[in-house]
């Protein structure tokens, strides 16, 4: 039998092309979409982090006569190795500990160098190998507090019960909002050197024990004595912001 030549099966040049198009167009409509839920499950992963962390650090200040971690100097950071065990870890401290890793937590800002580095604060030994951080910088005492001419603000080695505000009191936060920076958002272009900015959004939870997505204030113009910059865990921020270092 024969077979018209215009009876073919197959697509042509221009329907190949149109099908390509298609799926092009898709693609771009689904990865901003794909992009946006890959960030609301890191946001959800951390947030639940937190969630546990808090709960060791209420946990630890009931076993301890209401008081909250006082580790010496480094507290802000060192306080994991008293709650974990509060979490069913008594292993040494390892990157490895996913309940001090968010997952966003993939690049840090180096004073120094005023440079980012790619790579997370829970893959460094100095760090404790946590994203998190303590409110316990008061403990720091050896550091110029630029802000008040004196003590960091900070709730390390204070009751808990204590605490004249708990619902806006910090307890433990992403180590980025010390600064403040921002794993959940867009990271900023450097601006002279400079990549804190006001309001970043930082997840922390406070000592009433809930937790959120928290704007961080930042006040570029308060400077260390050589001129250089302070960062935001130096003072309290101004009225308007549902948050605070101090326990007053």
């Amino acid at each position: 039998m024969k077979t018209r030549a215009g009876n073919s099966s197959g697509f042509s040049q221009m329907e190949l092309l149109m099908v390509i198009a298609i799926i092009a167009i898709l693609a771009a409509l689904l990865l901003p979409v794909l992009s946006s839920a890959k960030a609301r499950a890191k946001r959800t992963m951390c947030l639940s982090n937190l969630k546990q962390i808090d709960l060791a650090v209420h946990l630890y200040a009931g076993d301890s006569g209401d008081t909250l971690p006082n580790c010496g100097s480094a507290t802000y950071l060192s306080y994991r190795d008293g709650v974990k065990s509060y979490l069913g870890m008594h292993q040494p401290d390892s990157p490895q500990d996913r309940v001090f890793a968010c997952p966003a937590d993939t690049f840090y800002f180096n004073e120094s160098t005023l440079a980012w580095v790619a790579q997370g604060h829970h893959e460094q030994v100095i760090y404790y190998y946590s994203s998190y951080a303590f409110n316990g910088l008061n403990l720091l005492t050896n550091y110029p507090n630029v802000a008040y001419n004196g003590l960091l603000p900070g709730i390390g080695g204070q009751k808990l019960t204590a605490v004249k505000n708990p619902a806006k009191t910090l307890l433990v936060l992403e180590a980025a909002g010390l600064m403040p920076y921002a794993w959940h958002s867009a990271k900023p272009q450097l601006r002279g050197g400079v990549p804190m900015y006001c309001d970043s959004p930082n997840l922390a939870s406070f000592a009433d024990g809930h937790a959120g997505l928290t704007k961080i204030y930042w006040n570029s113009d308060v400077r260390y004595p050589n001129g250089g910059l302070s960062v935001a865990v130096y003072y309290d921020p101004p009225a308007g912001y549902d948050y605070q270092w101090s326990g007053n």
